[in-house]
């Protein structure tokens, strides 16, 4: 897949996540841009991914090509014009937090339904693995152990986002009626939904409050209200809220080996989740 040599000139830079920041063409509103900031083999497995995602009908931008700028590499998709984030509109209304988190969670209920091809998706177990092996921050004794877990841990051939943040779902409000959409999939894959589930509650409820006001324009109170909404339209008025609990911390423990992946730095107030449960 060779990229295409572009200008970045013709862009305007609109927004900037860990890995990349994104841009819109400046006269063709049909064009959007995200450019990684780094790891350049990462932009064409997102593209590739994405691709897959998007022929299997779950609700994401068309991706469109690979592209460079000659110092970066990047993807261009078509535009999803007025978007906005579930984490932003949170931000910005704030008075509304419980009813965006409801209909993010039933937009998550819905990819988690979704039954994929395994052959054309890889299995969140083994993208774990893979991790787990490349993490220098943890002992071989606490790796045996967190391999062990997740070798446990139930299967299933349904859709997982592999970076589930709220700021990873969109929207385009139209008209009284909101349309929503899935973004950043370059750790799509499928297996247990709780693999998921862990990355919405650590964003909600166990970053530093600067950190989830610059990444997601809201404050720690509003973010644990986020999840309080989202956990109970997701599990439903039956659950055992307090053992979905126990399990649910155990997932966000293991979304430390994503983030200190990308982070490459060890993230003890995330891995606390696994000590007394996994080790």
């Amino acid at each position: 897949m060779s990229p295409v040599l572009i200008d970045l000139n013709e862009y305007e830079r609109t927004g900037e996540g860990a890995n990349g920041a994104s841009y819109n063409h400046k006269t063709d509103k049909a064009v959007m841009l995200k450019m990684y900031l780094r790891n350049f083999e990462s932009a064409q497995k997102e593209l590739e991914v994405a691709k897959k995602v998007y022929e299997a009908g779950i609700p994401t931008p068309e991706p469109g090509d690979l592209v460079t700028d000659g110092e970066r590499m990047g993807i261009r998709f078509r535009r999803i014009e007025g978007k906005k984030s579930y984490s932003r509109a949170c931000g910005d209304n704030p008075e509304r937090t419980e009813e965006y988190a409801r209909e993010f969670a039933q937009l998550c209920k819905r990819l988690h339904a979704t039954h994929v091809d395994t052959t054309k998706f890889e299995n969140v177990k083994n993208r774990l693995y893979a991790m787990l092996k490349a993490n220098p921050f943890f002992s071989d004794e606490e790796k045996r152990k967190i391999h062990d877990f997740i070798a446990n841990a139930p299967d299933a051939d349904t859709a997982i986002h592999g970076d589930l943040q709220y700021s990873n779902g969109i929207f385009v409000e139209k008209d009284g009626k909101r349309t929503p959409y899935f973004i950043d999939l370059g750790d799509f894959c499928y297996g247990y939904p709780m693999f998921d589930i862990g990355m919405v509650y650590l964003c909600c409820c166990l970053n530093e409050e600067a950190w989830t006001l610059e990444q997601y324009h809201m404050s720690n109170a509003t973010a644990a209200r986020f999840w309080d909404a989202f956990a109970a339209e997701y599990f439903g008025p039956d659950a055992d809220m307090q053992q979905v609990m126990k399990e649910v911390k155990i997932y966000a423990g293991l979304k430390t080996l994503i983030i200190e992946r990308d982070t490459h730095r060890p993230m003890p107030q995330f891995r606390a989740m696994l000590e007394g449960t996994v080790y």
